[in-house]
């Protein structure tokens, strides 16, 4: 047994199934097998039932897989150390962001953490809340960017900003006159929303079952911008945070705040260890409150110690 099958593994426990992990570990689907039988050779012991769909795994696995996370996390932690010793002062750090806030942003962030630390590789990617959260637990995140507070146990958030929901309707739309429009009224609207998967979709149905309502969806779309492109186009409305009215201004389009109640929407910065993280959640929020000051015109958040 070696780290290199320690860390296949983990990918195809974590995943259920070997062609995702093969993916996720950017290798051939029968190398992955391979290496999975191998393992369950060395170690004697079946790690996986194998079914048509997934891969159930044994009590062994379970076993295996609480003892290989710390070791590979300890290995990680290993080398990362040892490069200041190579010479070698690059470090990746994985951002998993929120499409609802990507685009207020991701562009000036990666320019101020350029220049803050400039060997510092930063991957970004763009995901659901759900989505954060597992890769945030699973190791294959550092950061997310999401709304507070974090849904999983074991997760920890930290404020950037504060937003809110807001009504988007075409500038021809029955309520262009309204200057705030109340949830009840907002209920019976017929809708053009992001998918259930999407965490602002899940905000607002919170909000709408407190009414012993459900949303008048009409038609769904998977991308913000897709939605805002179609809507002038129809008799529909939508509910997206106030911040992206900044990156996506059109005069076909009208914003309404919504009232009675506000639905007020906490975005931060979410990690799994706060303590190994403190020095990056330092930094992205000290870097994060001067770029969301400027593009929304909101003070930034008053800072309160990382404990």
């Amino acid at each position: 047994m070696d780290f290199k099958q320690l860390r296949y593994f983990v990918a195809v426990y974590e995943e259920g199934h070997v062609g995702r992990a093969a993916e996720r570990l950017s290798i051939s689907q029968p190398a992955l097998s391979q290496q999975i039988r191998q393992l369950e050779h060395n170690l004697d012991v079946s790690l996986f039932e194998r079914s048509s769909k997934r891969l159930l795994p044994t009590l062994a696995a379970h076993t295996l897989y609480n003892h290989a996370l710390p070791l590979l996390d300890g290995l990680q932690r290993a080398r990362d150390d040892l490069r200041n010793f190579q010479g070698q002062a690059l470090r990746t750090l994985a951002i998993g962001v929120l499409q609802t806030v990507h685009t207020s942003l991701v562009p000036q962030m990666l320019e101020q953490v350029r220049k803050a630390q400039p060997h510092l590789v930063v991957q970004i990617y763009e995901l659901t809340g759900m989505e954060i959260e597992r890769r945030l637990l699973n190791g294959s995140l550092d950061i997310g960017i999401s709304y507070l507070p974090p849904r999983q146990p074991g997760l920890h958030g930290v404020l950037l900003y504060e937003d809110e929901l807001q009504l988007v309707i075409p500038s021809d739309h029955p309520l262009r006159e309204f200057k705030k429009v109340s949830l009840s009224q907002a209920a019976e609207l017929p809708m053009l929303l992001l998918g259930e998967e999407f965490q602002i979709r899940q905000i607002w149905q919170g909000q709408l079952a407190n009414l012993g309502r459900r949303p008048q969806v009409q038609a769904e779309l998977n991308n913000m911008a897709g939605i805002l492109d179609s809507l002038p186009h129809t008799r529909l409305a939508t509910v997206l945070p106030g911040r992206s009215r900044h990156e996506h201004d059109d005069e076909l389009l009208l914003w309404k705040p919504l009232t009675e109640p506000r639905v007020a929407l906490k975005v931060g910065l979410v990690c799994r260890d706060m303590q190994r993280q403190q020095a990056t959640l330092e930094l992205l929020r000290t870097l994060l409150e001067d770029v969301t000051s400027r593009a929304g015109g909101h003070p930034p958040v008053a800072r309160e110690g990382l404990n």
